[in-house]
């Protein structure tokens, strides 16, 4: 169902800041927490002594206590010790590679030995001052894959999101896919046309007229195990669409991070990085509450979509060209699942 020897994003770092965090992911249960000179570590939620959830406790001297009777776990998962016991023999619970970058913590569920931190995709957004960004997180109770195949097809917009960014004209556009490697591109371009609502916004906040036609694009990339990143704006008509002098355009990056928590559910890490005004924070409060907005509308339809295919496993769906992007980006993913299932040959 889900690579996990791969990085996933677990969480924000506020998320973990003065308390330990309990969260599932990829089916393993894991409690995440700041050690010693504030480092972020990761290990088995699951307290050796009677099962109680490690997450629950507090931090103490870099180690983890246990909140039912004290048991005092290291970051590298082996028992310190326990008020007035003999702990020395208890078993070990499983630790987890942790990063720390780009404003995430991530994890690898898989293989400990196999965790290699240069696979973490390089996030130019979030490191360059030319760029603000602003996002949340949902938990949405839907397998990770209809919302990648929600992000790889956007034709969505023009019914889920009347209002916002959708607009007739995303569905009278062609969508083209093409695959490189282990990333899936799907893009469409609008030219001569009026910007929905969100875009007449985002060109008043740059300071464009938002009354004139404009070129609009949308080319989302899918990269494993489940990132997501949409290259979106728009740019007065005739100025070269994308390629637009910054002077002429808004634009911005739709980040999302899906990882899996069971076969049903998934946490959504959601946002939007800009490179216009990146100094003004209201704007980019502004922007992240609109996007909030968006994507709670997707969470709903994404929740019904799980409960009919799960109330009607036997019914097989319907597959049309815009499906494609979806369709490549899960056949990566099978690949991917299939390579940790397959028995290692052995050395001769």
């Amino acid at each position: 169902m889900f690579p996990k020897n791969t990085w996933y994003v677990a969480c924000t770092p506020d998320e973990i800041d003065g308390k330990p965090l309990g969260r599932t992911i990829c089916g393993q249960k894991i409690a995440f927490y700041r050690g010693a000179e504030n480092k972020v570590a990761a290990v088995e939620d699951f307290c050796p002594h009677r099962g109680a959830a490690l997450s629950l406790g507090y931090v103490e001297h870099g180690n983890l206590v246990c909140g039912y009777h004290g048991l005092v776990m290291g970051c590298d998962g082996k028992v310190v010790s326990m008020p007035m016991q003999r702990v020395a023999g208890f078993p070990c619970v499983k630790s987890y590679p942790v990063v720390e970058r780009y404003g995430f913590i991530w994890v690898w569920p898989g293989e400990a030995e196999l965790a290699d931190d240069s696979l973490i995709p390089h996030l130019e957004w979030a490191v360059s001052p030319e760029w603000a960004y602003g996002g949340g997180l949902y938990h949405i109770n839907c397998d990770y894959r209809l919302m990648i195949d929600n992000l790889m097809d956007l034709t969505h917009e023009a019914y889920v999101h009347t209002g916002s960014i959708g607009q007739d004209e995303i569905d009278e556009s062609p969508v083209n896919t093409k695959v490189e490697g282990d990333h899936v591109y799907t893009s469409r371009y609008m030219d001569n046309i009026m910007a929905p609502p969100f875009w007449a916004n985002a060109l008043r906040a740059n300071g464009l007229d938002d009354k004139v036609p404009v070129d609009r694009w949308q080319i989302s990339v899918f990269s494993p195990p489940s990132h997501v990143l949409i290259d979106v704006g728009v740019a007065h008509a005739g100025n070269g669409g994308i390629n637009a002098p910054k002077e002429h355009k808004a634009a911005a990056i739709v980040v999302d991070f899906m990882t899996p928590e069971t076969e049903t559910s998934h946490w959504y890490f959601w946002g939007m990085a800009r490179n216009f005004k990146p100094e003004d924070a209201e704007l980019t409060k502004s922007i992240r509450e609109g996007q909030g907005h968006i994507f709670s509308q997707d969470l709903e339809v994404l929740e019904a979509q799980q409960r009919n295919l799960q109330d009607y496993p036997d019914r097989r769906l319907l597959m049309l060209n815009i499906d494609t992007g979806g369709v490549q980006s899960r056949r990566i993913l099978d690949r991917m699942i299939k390579a940790e299932q397959t028995p290692a040959a052995e050395p001769a």
